[in-house]
């Protein structure tokens, strides 16, 4: 846990610096060129910098060991972060279509600005591709879908550099500025189409469900094959970073000693851990066999998975 928080708050920082670099470069090449087209795109990678600064700051939460009000560790706090990323993205996408709204209605017409502009636009869609690669390989490697969110906001930043540097050529080159807002438009409507992508792929996590049937099935096959342990039901796994967590119940003859039926439990423990990597904790419930308890409305049973039944019969 600890080296993949470090490589976390070592991605964050990487994005944290070079966003403040390409922010201040496109600022003040903006100003100095006359393109508000290139200033914005900097003030855009002004809250990627603020994005960098909550995935640093969620990295060094999320390596916090557990303490007495929080027992599960601090692993959510990654989850949280990626929420509030999808949000700062969306809002940046609605921004960039209201603006180019705006200039529709508006008949708004850009200055043609000094070849400047065009300069440290081709500048910041390469800067943008380079951190974007860095944002998901640490998010791809340490399995973070913070590092991952923000590697697409990243891809998005190189969209929206993209529009302005296809702009400022249309402006300059071909004297035909219209097309500008036009482009702006399109990539904000899949910015923002991304950031509801980045959410709706973390709200499972933030409701504690899981959407993997392959994780069900092994922790099933990991009960058949121990030995005097039977029908797996109440199961549920959770996610905490990139841990899982995982609780089930299993059955066992009612006869055996508790020390025997501690055993049994200890080797499903053992059993699952060999089947499923990052897994954080495994608390197995033993009852005895044939027990029925009412309101047992939580979790799966391999009742819940009937096309698995039908891949196992003959």
């Amino acid at each position: 846990m600890q080296d993949r928080s470090r490589a976390i708050s070592k991605a964050a920082l990487i994005a944290l610096v070079g966003n403040g670099i390409l922010a201040t470069l496109k600022i003040v090449a903006g100003f100095l060129a006359g393109s508000l087209a290139v200033v914005g795109d900097g003030i855009d990678s002004s809250t990627d910098v603020i994005i960098a600064a909550i995935t640093l700051l969620a990295s060094k939460i999320t390596a916090k060991p557990s303490d007495r009000e929080h027992p599960f560790g601090h692993g959510r706090a990654e989850t949280l972060a990626t929420t509030l990323l999808a949000f700062i993205i969306f809002f940046a996408g609605a921004q960039l279509c209201i603006s180019t709204v705006e200039h529709f209605f508006e008949g708004r017409i850009r200055d043609i600005p000094a070849p400047l502009a065009l300069y440290v636009s081709i500048l910041s869609v390469m800067g943008k591709l380079l951190l974007a690669w860095t944002q998901f390989s640490f998010g791809k490697k340490y399995n973070s879908e913070m590092l991952k969110a923000n590697g697409k906001n990243m891809m998005n930043d190189t969209l929206i550099s993209s529009t302005v540097l296809a702009g400022v050529f249309f402006t300059i080159v071909l004297q035909k500025p219209f097309l500008d807002p036009l482009f702006a438009f399109l990539v904000s409507l899949w910015i923002m189409k991304s950031a509801i992508g980045i959410f709706l792929g973390v709200r499972t996590e933030l409701m504690d469900g899981n959407t993997d049937s392959d994780l069900y099935h092994a922790i099933f096959d990991a009960v058949r094959a121990v030995p005097g342990a039977g029908n797996p039901h109440r199961t549920r796994i959770r996610k905490v970073a990139n841990l899982f967590d995982i609780d089930l119940d299993i059955e066992v003859d009612p006869a055996l000693s508790v020390g025997e039926a501690h055993d049994i439990a200890v080797e499903v423990e053992r059993q699952i851990r060999s089947r499923i990597d990052s897994v954080f904790d495994v608390m197995v419930h033993v009852e005895p066999q044939g027990n029925l308890e009412e309101g047992e409305s939580f979790g799966l049973a391999e009742s819940h998975f009937p096309e698995r039944k039908e891949e196992q019969e003959p």
